[in-house]
């Protein structure tokens, strides 16, 4: 099978949990999935299969959304709420709706954000959050990393509980958000509750729980409930080489664009979707010299 598959990762499992437990479901060892989500954090994990997680790393660049919960009040050093509490604020703390507001606003754009240490960002090849459970925090320098918030909402405001819905970039921390914006506020906070929504194409309607791939696996049906490569890749125009050019082309040839049956690409693509006249083959990068546009493999799916 060389299929996509987005599971509705449970809370309390790595990433790598669930990877482990659809090898063992689907009786599949190649398989990857397509970046981490916290194990307190629940909701869209694709997953990549067979050929497919050659493309992990496109999925992986993808935007996500999320619904989290801030619980205001309290700052930990996970920033969020199976860690250590670092900082408490006396239990007349005022929380000021205007105030909170704002805070959420100096979250929106483009903006500098710091990981948190317990993280598997890696620092000389080794994860962040190793280093600190083995005492070798010192060995971190964190560094902030730009990322792009593109819209965050507060949906409700009870007491010292947030709850609000974000779209952002690859690389964004749900829970450096919440540990900023206590910050900003002078009270401390921390993430309670995650839910991504989204993950690039895969939501919560198109993925599917541990349980229901067991029952497709059991009827036969699984391959009905999973995605095509190219699902993934339609931001890449579409090209269909001549049946004369395919079997170069799979070889590593550099084909020219009278040999193209299909396209629609601009003088703007870098990359385009390599099809044959009976399927998708993958992904190509466009050359352009001499006034002349050729295609050269850069990923194959067959």
């Amino acid at each position: 099978m060389d299929k996509i598959i987005s599971i509705l990762k449970p809370t309390g499992m790595t990433s790598n949990d669930v990877v482990g437990k659809a090898r063992k479901i689907l009786k599949i060892k190649k398989i990857g999935h397509t970046g981490t989500l916290d194990p307190d954090a629940a909701g869209v994990l694709p997953i990549c299969i067979g050929r497919a997680t050659k493309v992990s790393e496109l999925i992986l660049n993808k935007e996500k959304s999320y619904l989290c919960e801030l619980t205001l009040g309290a700052s930990t050093d996970t920033y969020d709420s199976s860690g250590e509490i670092l900082f408490k604020v006396p239990d007349d703390f005022e929380y000021k709706e205007e105030d909170i507001r704002k805070a959420f606003e100096s979250q929106i754009g483009d903006i500098e954000q710091y990981p948190p240490k317990y993280s598997a960002l890696k620092v000389n090849g080794k994860r962040m959050c190793d280093l600190v459970r083995s005492g070798r925090e010192d060995e971190i320098v964190l560094k902030p990393r730009k990322v792009t918030i593109k819209k965050i909402e507060i949906l409700s405001i009870e007491g010292n509980k947030i709850r609000f819905y974000v779209e952002c970039s690859k690389g964004t921390y749900i829970r450096s958000i919440c540990y900023d914006i206590g910050e900003i506020l002078g009270c401390g906070g921390h993430m309670s509750f995650l839910l991504r929504t989204s993950s690039g194409k895969f939501n919560l309607e198109n993925s599917i729980t541990f349980e229901e791939l067991e029952k497709f696996v059991e009827d036969g049906t699984v391959e009905d409930h999973a995605f095509d490569i190219d699902y993934t890749l339609d931001f890449y125009p579409k090209i269909v080489l001549r049946d004369n050019a395919v079997k170069y082309y799979s070889n590593g040839g550099i084909i020219e664009s009278y040999r193209f049956d299909e396209k629609n690409y601009t003088d703007k693509d870098e990359y385009v979707r390599v099809y044959s006249h009976e399927g998708f083959i993958g992904v190509g990068r466009l050359i352009r010299e001499n006034g002349k546009v050729s295609v050269k493999s850069d990923k194959i799916f067959v």
